[in-house]
């Protein structure tokens, strides 16, 4: 199809398909502007930028690549991880505009199948933001070709998933994959062995020789006594976790059969690695790489893989220039371990549950207890990272700018909640005075000459319907239950006068919504380094939810049951009732709707706080983590909250990159 840009459209009438398909390409400019900072210019260059044409939405650079070339020598492609389109750089700029003209409006069908219409814009410069170059995490080690292609067809048929349902080793019911036991039984609800209960008949004898092998060899140095299989269709995963310490000794082995895999590594300071494990290949997991980073699979039916051949193993680089799809398989894992007998004594206590000194804090049974849980876990949490957080809140979100903006001048409006104060001074025809429980970010405010105070968010020191307007943003989810989050939603009603509206925003369980992941799972603290150019000039829009660095201490010692290695398995792991709060891994999906987020802090804390300490790969001045408590918010359950207020009405509810947004008008 033919693309026109304006200049021809005042002498040449379009057709109705033609206008169609102009208010698409327009679109997609205006997309790339506002989601990703790639400004398209109007005159020919050298460079186009193809929406659609990414690794992020199943198009492969074997499919794309010949498409391109079609209209002349493509110099480079670069292809951006995750991301729904590409930068071309032709050698001409003839040949630019040639594909400009056939290929915009073309379809291609994409590696499920699917097609996809192809939109093209001119770009003065093309380049990413590359990241630092990876090593492995420390004691891990990839084997390919560990087993012969005639030795996987032996282990494969040895698996017999139609045996007798009441065998002890056969698979179990869960729901996103088949999976069996041997030597001793996984217990999903505590994340353990029953030590004083081994299965029946061991390991399957097919196993031994391999074993032994790998003793000799020297990639094991404790023969497993414990082994669980895992089969699993492409588009199924694991969170982010770490093993039970106390359940296995050092070494864990994976073995990969069916199908090559990517997992996801992650150290504490937010590092995270992308490892190859090829079919065939033996994954080896000691020391600080299972202990502890978090390993994980992502839910997806293709991988992001290097597009040369060689290296097959290892870390999967950030080279956009050689970056393709790989389509996943039927996956099988023989992963092996070895019971503990004695408690885990190893150099990483503070994510040891056989060293932890303090358990993680119980659910709150009752006023009283959830009090004193926010008192310890948002209070003083705050007061102590007041300045590393205020630094990182700065960017005022845009749907709650809309709000205050669309206010009539002269409104009196109160934020609950208000932080450093980045609202406070949005709109300067309003009269917003903030509150905040934490006295050092109140004094962050008055710095910055805003009117603050210090209260209660349940119990505000001004008069009732005295305020036009409320704004309630990343505060409600920090109570403790039901009964005290629905006496914060009144507080800022009694706050209103008739007809005033509020504004509340909660964090969202679903992190991933219609298929868009949040800037919160997007966000990737090692995006900094150097930049890959190739005529090319983008800015990378930051983050909407902004960083916050990442402790992997989801283990055991939380007591709540998720999906572990030795299971390798589904994406969604069940609700169960337990009472000790779970560590959340940042940058991942939440399991739990109560949860503890870390904050690692920067700067110098108070010496005398006794803190968990995390420090970065290789620093020697470990950095004190502090621990949030969140209830994050289901679909629907911050509209159903507000319905228990009397004399409130919603006047729109919306998703907004992570959050529950409400507009509230009292009667």
């Amino acid at each position: 199809m033919f693309a026109m840009d304006s200049s021809h459209q005042s002498n040449y009438k379009l057709s109705k398909t033609e206008k169609k398909f102009l208010r698409k390409q327009i679109k997609a400019r205006h997309t790339l502007l506002r989601h990703e900072g790639i400004e398209t210019v109007s005159y020919a260059t050298q460079s186009l930028v193809v929406a659609n044409g990414g690794l992020g939405n199943g198009v492969s650079r074997n499919q794309l690549l010949p498409v391109l070339e079609k209209c002349g020598l493509v110099d480079a492609l670069l292809m951006p991880p995750n991301k729904p389109y590409s930068f071309a750089r032709y050698k001409t700029t003839e040949e630019s505009k040639r594909a400009y003209v056939t290929l915009n409006g073309k379809e291609v069908v994409d590696d499920l199948g699917q097609k996809i219409i192809l939109y093209l814009n001119f770009v003065e410069k093309a380049q990413w933001k590359e990241l630092r170059p990876q090593a492995l995490p420390p004691g891990l080690m990839v084997v390919e070709g560990i087993i012969s292609s005639s030795e996987e067809k032996m282990l494969l048929e040895s698996v017999d998933w139609t045996e007798d349902t009441d065998n002890q080793n056969s698979q179990k019911s869960l729901k996103h994959r088949r999976v069996k036991h041997f030597g001793y039984e996984f217990h999903y609800e505590n994340n353990n062995v029953d030590k004083d209960k081994p299965l029946p008949g061991g390991l399957p004898d097919i196993c031994d020789s391999f074993l032994e092998k790998w003793l000799r060899e020297g990639y094991i140095k404790h023969k497993p006594d414990q082994m669980t299989i895992n089969q699993y269709e492409p588009g199924q995963g694991i969170p982010a976790h770490i093993d039970t310490h106390s359940a296995f000794e050092d070494e864990i082995v994976s073995l990969s059969l069916g199908s090559e895999i990517v997992m996801d590594f992650k150290h504490p300071d937010g590092t995270a690695v992308p490892v190859m494990l090829p079919r065939r290949s033996l994954l080896v997991m000691t020391g600080e790489s299972r202990y502890l980073w978090t390993h994980g699979i992502t839910c997806r039916k293709f991988d992001t893989v290097q597009a040369s051949e060689n290296p097959k193993s290892g870390i999967i680089t950030s080279d956009v220039g050689d970056l393709t799809l790989s389509k996943r398989g039927l996956r099988t894992s023989f992963t092996f371990r070895k019971v503990r007998q004695t408690p885990c004594n190893c150099s990483y206590p503070l994510v040891c549950d056989s060293q932890r000194k303090e358990a993680p804090p119980s659910f709150p049974e009752s006023d009283k207890e959830a009090s004193r849980l926010e008192q310890e876990y948002v209070h003083q949490v705050y007061e102590e990272i007041a300045g590393h957080f205020s630094s990182t809140r700065h960017t005022p979100w845009p749907h709650i700018v809309e709000f205050l903006k669309a206010l009539p001048s002269g409104s009196i409006v109160a934020d609950i909640g208000c932080g450093n104060g980045k609202y406070l001074g949005v709109n300067k025809e309003l009269y917003m005075v903030g509150c905040d429980r934490s006295q050092n970010l109140v004094d962050i405010c008055r710095e910055r000459q805003f009117q603050a105070f210090v209260c209660d968010a349940l119990a505000v020191p001004v008069r009732s319907g005295s305020c036009d307007a409320c704004i309630s943003i990343a505060v409600i989810h920090h109570f403790a239950t039901a009964e005290r989050r629905v006496a914060a939603l009144q507080e800022i009603v009694r706050l209103l006068r008739p007809g005033g509206k509020a504004l509340i925003y909660v964090w969202a369980v679903e992190q991933e919504y219609n298929k868009q992941k949040s800037k919160y799972l997007k966000g990737n603290r090692n995006s900094q380094g150097k930049k890959e150019e190739m005529n090319s000039d983008t800015s990378v829009q930051r983050s909407l939810v902004e960083q916050m660095p990442d402790m992997s201490s989801r283990d055991s010692a939380s007591s709540v049951p998720r999906i572990n290695d030795s299971q390798e398995g589904g994406c969604n792991s069940r609700q169960v009732s337990n009472s000790k709060l779970p560590i959340h891994v940042n940058r991942t999906s939440f399991y739990s709707q109560d949860v503890l987020v870390p904050w690692h802090l920067k700067g110098n804390p108070d010496k005398g706080k006794p803190v968990e300490s995390f420090g970065p790969i290789g620093s020697q001045d470990p950095s004190p983590v502090f621990h949030r408590y969140y209830h994050v918010f289901r679909e629907g359950e911050l509209e159903a909250l507000c319905r228990t207020v009397s004399d409130v009405r919603i006047l729109q509810s919306y998703y907004d990159q992570g959050n529950w947004c409400v507009i509230l008008q009292k009667a």
